[in-house]
């Protein structure tokens, strides 16, 4: 008795050995699996918000040369690494969002910080006049029922 007990487990063992190397067998012998098409355009998830941006802020401004440049690198930089964000493909919707978020707002501080006094004072001005307009706006807007 114990060695048709014996028999029945070698035998279900080697069944067991069989299966696993036929598998391997049957995969390498199956050709390689066609690699998935990443899409072709790549589309920013967040869009901004309509109306009046940060960026009309300093619409009208006079800028010298070297303010230009300088706005000019900052855009370019920013860009650069929210076209980065854009294509990975590890974050989530989400995450993207909050990182392009975040370099629109580093974007903004950066920019800021290239203007005059005088030109601060003037944007800082429309930036209070358009918070003001969007909470004029909001309270203007019936409640959802």
């Amino acid at each position: 008795m114990n060695k048709s007990r014996f028999a029945k487990r070698m035998a279900a063992g080697a069944g067991l050995f069989f299966l696993c190397a036929v598998q391997a067998v049957t995969r390498a012998q199956s050709p390689p699996h066609a690699p998935v098409q990443a899409p072709g355009k790549t589309s920013i998830p967040f869009r901004p918000k309509k109306g009046a941006g940060p960026t009309d802020d300093l619409a009208g401004l006079n800028f010298t040369a070297d303010q230009k440049a300088q706005i000019n690198e900052i855009h370019k930089d920013v860009k650069s690494r929210m076209d980065t964000v854009v294509r990975d493909k590890n974050l989530s919707q989400q995450q993207k969002r909050a990182f392009l978020e975040g370099y629109r707002r580093e974007e903004n501080r950066r920019i800021f910080k290239v203007l005059t006094p005088e030109q601060q004072k003037e944007a800082s001005k429309r930036i209070r006049a358009r918070h003001a307009a969007e909470q004029d706006k909001k309270r203007q807007q019936p409640l959802p029922k």
